[in-house]
């Protein structure tokens, strides 16, 4: 009797350990983290704006919907071909949300037109699908399909493996570019115009990533980043 209960025991345990869920990707091998969940150890911003309180970095005291470009939360080192993986949250409709994170901006004082801009946005779930939408890569690509959740953490992937730039939002693969494909000052392969001074195709593929303050408030967590180069 003894050993018919030790052999439904290991077998329970045998068939755990073979269904057991896999790891998230916020765990998965390789990945650092940016953020300890603490203090801005590894960051720099002229801003007090910019506080670490319960886990999260919250942009707090800001309610003016303006780009406060001088005021961005920064890494204090840069990167080249990475996979950046985190979570973000915007206060619920009807409030206004407006942020995004940068990638491989060479010019921390001007970083605008010298980055890449992932948006973050808060829109109804039915709004047009346009270049400035969540989860475009701004200004340059529209998002698939409109994948924001207002009022709840929102979970991006994003990767920078060369001259290309592939954006996961919750799930699902959203926008992809090719920047080699941008070899014109202020336009997009598809003819649409865009804000750059420069034809993408020669921006760095190394850079500063960053969390833009655009004067209303947002929050990050679980910031981890994997180095591909």
């Amino acid at each position: 009797m003894l050993r018919s209960s030790v052999m439904k025991m290991l077998a329970l345990l045998l068939f755990a350990i073979a269904f057991r869920p896999a790891a998230p990707a916020l765990a998965q091998k390789g990945f650092v983290a940016l953020f300890d969940g603490t203090d801005l150890k590894g960051w720099k911003t002229t801003s007090n704006h910019w506080v670490a309180e319960n886990g999260v970095i919250a942009l707090k005291d800001r309610s003016d919907n303006e780009e406060h470009n001088d005021a961005y939360l920064w890494t204090e080192r840069q990167y080249g071909d990475f996979v950046l993986e985190l979570e973000y949250k915007t206060p619920p409709l009807p409030a206004d949300a407006n942020s995004g994170v940068f990638l491989r901006t060479t010019d921390t004082a001007d970083p605008v037109p010298t980055g890449i801009e992932i948006q973050i946005l808060n829109v109804k779930p039915d709004a047009p699908v346009v270049r400035n939408s969540p989860g475009a890569i701004y200004d340059l690509v529209a998002p698939s399909k409109i994948m924001h959740r207002p009022g709840q953490w929102n979970h991006y992937i994003i990767t920078c493996n060369k001259a290309k730039i592939t954006v996961n939002l919750n799930g699902m693969i959203v926008s992809e570019a090719d920047l080699d494909r941008w070899t014109e000052v202020h336009k997009n392969p598809d003819g649409s115009k865009n804000k750059f001074p420069r034809p993408l195709k020669e921006f760095a593929h190394t850079g500063y990533i960053g969390l833009q303050d655009h004067g209303l408030p947002v929050w990050f967590r679980n910031i981890r980043i994997k180095q591909l180069d």
